[in-house]
């Protein structure tokens, strides 16, 4: 009889930990006019987003997540080249033949029939909106003076789902051109240090702009705390932390 028990109890043990394994990153769903927006949090620069029965994967990143365990992607957004943001390993595992991928012109050079994007475009992609927003440095550059992002080769996102707008702002500073959008509902803005931007700067832009609810993501070890204490008289602003390293 114990041994049946302690068997019992075993297999309640391995199914517990394996349904956590499956699901270890949080969501937050979004409503919109047409049905729930699901947004996956898996880090880095990595999100997933589940909009009826549409999956959009954005830089898809191998160190942050096993991709052989994700859907499939309907839609791929890539924001630029460097290795963190496009990633062949994981492209190769979420890709189909059916696959939109939507991509800037760099890294078009890896990666074929794509739809490349430059800043200012726009397109409607699976019945999506989407809006190439201008990615950039003005302030952070390498040791020999360039940007890390220089202007006019990576991009932001704009998404519209249903009557939502979700902007994930790829690697850039709080330049004139994000300060200047309007109705967004959703940001996702980076934070990680030296590559993209201070809170102070996430601020700036957030107090300019004013989305509706605030995700800062990319953050590696950046306190965001410090992101929460400079937005706390925003009130019109929601701060969403979310594991997001």
């Amino acid at each position: 009889m114990g041994r049946i028990c302690f068997l019992i109890l075993f297999v309640l043990m391995f199914f517990t930990f394996s349904s956590a394994a499956n699901e270890p990153y949080e969501t937050d769903i979004i409503k919109t006019s047409a049905g729930d927006l699901t947004i996956t949090f898996i880090g880095h620069g990595t999100l997933m987003f589940t909009f009826g029965t549409k999956i959009i994967h954005v830089d898809p990143f191998t160190k942050v997540a096993d991709y052989a365990t994700f859907p499939k992607a309907d839609v791929i957004l890539i924001t630029h080249e460097h290795f963190d943001h496009l990633d062949l390993k994981a492209l190769a595992l979420v890709r189909t033949e059916k696959t939109k991928m939507v991509l800037n012109e760099a890294c078009s050079k890896q990666v074929k029939n794509g739809i490349i994007m430059k800043n200012g475009d726009v397109q409607t992609v699976n019945g999506l909106k989407i809006e190439a927003i201008p990615a950039y440095n003005l302030i952070h550059k390498r040791d020999n003076g360039q940007p890390f992002h220089p202007k006019g080769v990576g991009n932001g996102y704009i998404i519209t789902f249903g009557d939502k707008r979700v902007y994930v702002a790829g690697d850039t500073e709080n330049i004139p051109e994000m300060k200047s959008l309007r109705e967004i509902d959703c940001a996702f803005l980076p934070m990680n240090l030296p590559y993209t931007m201070t809170p102070e700067m996430v601020a700036d832009a957030a107090k300019a702009f004013r989305p509706k609810i605030l995700y800062p993501y990319h953050f590696g070890d950046t306190d965001t705390s410090k992101l929460l204490k400079l937005l706390q008289d925003q009130k019109e602003i929601e701060v969403r932390i979310r594991n997001m390293k």
